[in-house]
């Protein structure tokens, strides 16, 4: 599996292969691209013949509402003309003359009502009445306005059974042409031959019809008996609804309540100041545009197989090494160029070649690098010494003169001390070499921490160590301080392997030009201080001679 992949990896990075890659790639964007704007194209002469058929059917279904409203209200104005004046006086006689009208024009699915300005009601039947029952007598919404001489349409509403249920009616007017009564009819909405086209009919597979009546902000009828009687939409819900309820009429795309973006067109209804909309998914609506760019996208797949044996077969005749390479190699050979690495610019059958070409300068880069890497080593090692790291003798004396100059051209001072470990040799003996380099090691790395980075530590050779205590405002005084710091780092015991080494120091000093002016007798009067102090003071007792 490892080789198989190797292999896949090294074949993917071929010419060949990116390029026909690349020509697929521009086929199927070029693909891409077309079938989105021909999805827009149908989509925008799909949404127009499918909004211009809606509209239609909803013009046929507020058509029809239309008409079976006005012959109600029709038949209500014919009765009302017909209603003898002696018959109010008599109830009973009343009542049939209701019943017989009703029997003989069934428009009214629940019956009709003779409705008095004292309040008295006279209905054709007795499940007239009971539907009524919960209102307390007639609604006053469409009495109100009959009373005063207007045909009316009620708000819809629920009978007692929870059916719904509207109120059509006319007023009833004496010999002095005044209302004397209100006649009415009640239907429920979902009775048969009356709002039917509306309930019972969808578009499509999930589309329907809505019947509101914006006076009352309510869904009169609809396909989804759930949202019969409901409350229309607060302002801002559906903005399309909106402007329907402002008085647009016409064909639109929005999104309803439910979060379902729709189809809809909008018809008035006028009988009843009404509007009827008939809304289908737009994911219905545009379903054949969406199979149809799946049909494109399936058979476009072979077309590009092919399209990719024909680049891979032409491609391999027509790629011949390229030259560019060599011929900038050529040019570096005979020196008309700058001898420098060529830039790879993908990892392919050229780019390997380029790689193994600057593989090869880096290498002789490397040893160029190595070898002045050799050299600064050894410059370092020069003027440093190889154990501890610090400046050696020939640094030391270097930056001495290099103080004394500055030091007369200034006029300021400075102080050498010298160093030399006591009881060193017993550690060499009892541990060993290596035990000894560590410990000397540490003792100049304490030794370097307890002066400036301006000052010089060194180690002279051995177990003798030199400070350089440069452009001093008061010699004497900063020597006496490094001295005692000296002594307090080297009093803490070094932790070597498994050992606790305790080490003292005899330190003599020199003062420059109090003690000398010049490098040779600054070191003698400096060795000689610490030499005093060795002999005066013992093995941890030091001295500093200024």
């Amino acid at each position: 599996m490892a080789i198989i992949a190797a292999k896949l990896r090294k074949r993917s990075r071929s010419i060949v292969v990116r390029l026909v890659l690349f020509a697929v790639l521009v086929v199927v964007i070029g693909t891409i691209v077309r079938i989105l704007f021909l999805s827009d194209f149908l989509k925008g002469e799909i949404g127009t013949l499918s909004a211009a058929h809606q509209l239609s059917m909803a013009t046929y279904v507020a058509g029809d509402v239309d008409e079976k409203i006005m012959a109600r209200i029709a038949l209500l104005q014919r009765l009302a003309m017909r209603l003898p004046p002696a018959i109010p006086a008599g109830s009973d006689t009343l009542r049939a003359w209701i019943r017989e009208r009703q029997d003989s024009y069934p428009l009214f699915s629940l019956g009709l009502l003779v409705a008095f300005p004292d309040g008295r009601t006279v209905t054709s039947s007795r499940d007239l009445d009971d539907a009524l029952a919960p209102a307390a007598g007639p609604p006053i919404d469409w009495f109100r306005a009959t009373s005063a001489g207007e045909t009316a349409i009620g708000r819809p509403f629920r009978g007692a059974g929870g059916e719904p249920l509207i109120a059509l009616s006319v007023p009833v007017t004496g010999d002095d042409g005044g209302t004397v009564a209100v006649l009415a009819g009640i239907a429920a909405l979902d009775a048969p031959g009356f709002l039917n086209l509306v309930q019972d009919n969808r578009i499509g597979r999930w589309g329907g019809f809505l019947l509101v009546s914006p006076r009352d902000r309510l869904f009169v009828a609809a396909g989804d008996p759930r949202m019969v009687l409901r409350d229309t939409p607060p302002p801002g819900v559906n903005p399309l609804h909106d402007r329907a309820m402002a008085g647009y009429r016409g064909t639109g795309v929005t999104v309803n309540a439910q979060g379902v973006e729709e189809l809809s067109a909008i018809v008035s209804v006028p009988a009843a100041g009404w509007f009827l909309v008939a809304r289908v998914p737009t994911d219905e609506t545009f379903g054949a545009v969406d199979r149809l760019r799946r049909f494109i996208s399936t058979v476009i797949l072979l077309p590009v197989l092919v399209l990719m044996a024909v680049f891979a077969l032409v491609l391999r005749r027509m790629l011949r090494p390229l030259t560019d390479a060599a011929g900038r190699m050529h040019q570096m050979a005979l020196g008309r160029a700058p001898l420098e690495p060529l830039p790879v610019g993908r990892m392919d059958e050229v780019g390997e070649l380029v790689f193994g070409f600057n593989h090869l300068l880096g290498k002789l880069r490397e040893q160029e690098e190595a070898l002045r890497e050799s050299e600064a080593r050894m410059a370092h090692m020069a003027h440093h010494d190889a154990l501890t790291g610090l400046p050696n003798r020939a640094m030391f004396e270097d930056r001495l003169h290099q103080a004394i100059v500055r030091a007369e051209r200034n006029g300021t001072a400075f102080a050498l001390l010298y160093i030399d470990l006591n009881d060193f040799k017993p550690v060499n003996d009892a541990h060993g070499h290596a035990v000894g380099d560590e410990l000397l090691r540490q003792v100049a790395q304490r030794l370097a921490g307890a002066v400036r980075r301006a000052d010089t530590v060194a180690r002279i050779g051995g177990d003798e160590f030199a400070i350089l205590l440069m452009d001093q405002q008061n010699a004497g005084e900063a020597a006496a301080m490094v001295c005692e710091k000296c002594h307090a780092v080297l009093a803490m015991p070094i932790r070597v392997a498994d050992l606790a080494l305790t080490v003292g120091a005899s330190i003599g000093g020199a003062l420059y030009p109090v003690d000398a002016s010049d490098a040779d007798r600054l070191i003698a009067h400096a060795d000689q201080a610490m030499y005093t102090a060795k002999r005066t003071f013992g093995r941890h007792t030091d001295k500093v001679t200024a």
